[in-house]
């Protein structure tokens, strides 16, 4: 009778102990499913331009409708105004500001076409346009352009007129090229990839970026690169020019 009554505690106590450990099993189920939904992953890449709209991007200096710039396909294109007003720039930036991130963007420049790629963009009505702030990756036709005889540091994928790409790593115009900007702050360390070539890297400030900045046309100037942190920007410079899969991945 005693063995009886012993193989029933056992038996009860095993059946508790499984349905207490299901339970605990269920709660951490609930618990990781709540922390999936309620702490964003970091370090994901946030779209700036898909081809579906322009939410996430507005004209430098100006929050009205955006003008000359037209979604076509999955691309934004710049059609530059045949009568331009004077002092008249569509310069497109972001309406959020970044300090270190990683930035990727596919650009398409026409012949003998002339664009870039910007980052630390102060756009508070102090600076006519964004060259006066940011720093720029030099969008080009490297075959047509008389930039690209100008000096190396003004080929595509230059961090330009500052450090000349290593090599050509362009794309016949009319084909697509990625470009890959990384800046970190935290590193002292900023790099321009063109399809899939590293073709400048460079400091963010110290000794060697001063002299960069001397023997450079911004030398002097008063707000340029002062902005760790600001808004990315790509350019009207009077040419065609197309962008599309524009996505950025903020850095701790």
């Amino acid at each position: 009778m005693k063995k009886l009554v012993l193989i029933s505690c056992l038996t009860a106590l095993t059946f508790s102990c499984k349905d207490k450990a299901t339970q605990e099993t269920k709660e951490k189920e609930i618990t990781a499913e709540n922390t999936i939904k309620e702490v964003p992953t970091k370090n994901e890449w946030t779209v700036l331009f898909d081809g579906s709209n322009l939410d996430n991007l507005k004209l430098y200096g100006n929050d009205n409708a955006i003008e000359n710039w037209k979604i076509e396909g999955d691309a934004l294109v710049f059609h530059p105004p045949t009568n331009r007003p004077k002092d008249t720039h569509y310069n497109l930036v972001s309406k959020k500001e970044y300090t270190n991130f990683v930035l990727s963007i596919d650009w398409k420049i026409s012949e003998g076409g002339n664009s870039g790629i910007f980052w630390g963009i102060k756009d508070d009505g102090t600076y006519g346009q964004p060259y006066e702030t940011g720093l720029e990756v030099q969008v080009l036709d490297n075959q047509k352009h008389p930039d690209a005889k100008n000096g190396t540091d003004r080929q595509a994928g230059a961090l330009y007129d500052l450090v000349a790409p290593s090599k050509d790593a362009t794309k016949p115009v009319g084909e697509w090229n990625t470009t890959v900007i990384t800046i970190n702050h935290n590193t002292n360390k900023g790099s321009s990839v063109l399809n899939g070539v590293t073709v400048a890297e460079f400091p963010l400030e110290g000794e060697e970026w001063n002299s960069l900045l001397e023997n450079s046309k911004f030398n002097g100037w008063d707000g340029f690169a002062k902005y760790k942190t600001g808004k990315i920007g790509v350019q009207d410079h009077g040419d065609v020019v197309s962008y599309r899969n524009i996505k950025i991945k903020e850095l701790n």
